[in-house]
């Protein structure tokens, strides 16, 4: 297969995540259709999906983490975390409301998010890192495989933009703030349906944000001052439904909420 034609078959997998995630229809996993797809393949796959976002008038706004426990990455056969793409239309309202109908499979997980106050690319230490972060915050990540029975190989996740679908973010703090192992209790209805830690996110959240700078500069882009940085979740995702009231407080940071309709 030439280049041009590899290309062109990149661009027409991207259409199809971009579609099934645009419609929040489900659909086959692409390794079903191209069996040797590789992660680099994704990861192009991934960057032409967004392209298309782009073009309809989104705007990129930051980046997302997955893979970031040491026991996904264990499930899954790698010892590599993941990325993905935001932009401005994937954000919701603290306090505020999600439609069930705009998603797939939506689940979702409380994280740490950082916001960039300088550029940030390459190999860099987390004291490197800390200091270009403005702020942090408490947040909640929906995370939405378009791939039926919410089944995927490596590959296709890293095509459907990692799973990234949405997020909440809570209130501001100052960069230096502990979080290194902060208690979590994500509630649904008022019920705690997951306890967990930062410390659970590669061991500190920081270190979340290194693989950030690393992996993105492998792709020829940078974290720019204004971009936020989801840190990957620090406990199981849960399912959401119509209805449902989900509120994740973390120990000094505060709560972040949401609510889902139908």
């Amino acid at each position: 297969m030439s280049t041009m034609e590899i290309k062109r078959d990149m661009a027409s997998l991207a259409a199809v995540v971009d579609e099934a995630a645009r419609t929040a229809t489900a659909i086959p996993q692409l390794t079903e259709r191209v069996p040797d797809l590789t992660v680099e393949d994704g990861y192009a796959i991934q960057a032409l999906s967004l392209a298309r976002r782009l073009g309809r008038g989104e705007r990129r706004i930051g980046v997302k983490m997955g893979l970031t426990s040491r026991a996904k990455m264990a499930q899954v056969g790698v010892d590599e975390v993941i990325w993905g793409r935001l932009t401005d239309a994937m954000r919701l309202e603290e306090g505020g409301a999600m439609s069930r109908a705009n998603y797939v499979h939506p689940r979702i997980e409380p994280e740490i998010v950082f916001l960039m106050k300088k550029p940030l690319s390459g190999e860099v230490s987390p004291l490197e890192a800390l200091a270009a972060v403005e702020a942090i915050a408490p947040a909640m990540e929906v995370i939405d495989s378009r791939y039926q029975n919410f089944k995927f190989a490596l590959p296709d996740v890293v095509a459907d933009n990692s799973s990234s679908s949405g997020f909440v973010l809570g209130n501001w703090h100052k960069p230096e703030t502990a979080i290194d192992n902060l208690g979590i209790i994500l509630e649904a209805d008022g019920r705690a349906v997951q306890v967990g830690s930062t410390a659970a996110i590669l061991g500190h959240p920081l270190r979340s944000l290194v693989a950030a700078a690393r992996l993105v500069s492998r792709w020829g882009e940078r974290l720019n001052p204004g971009d936020i940085v989801l840190a990957g979740g620090a406990t199981a995702a849960h399912a959401l439904a119509p209805g449902m009231h989900v509120r994740a407080v973390y120990q000094n940071l505060g709560a972040v909420s949401l609510t889902v309709t139908e």
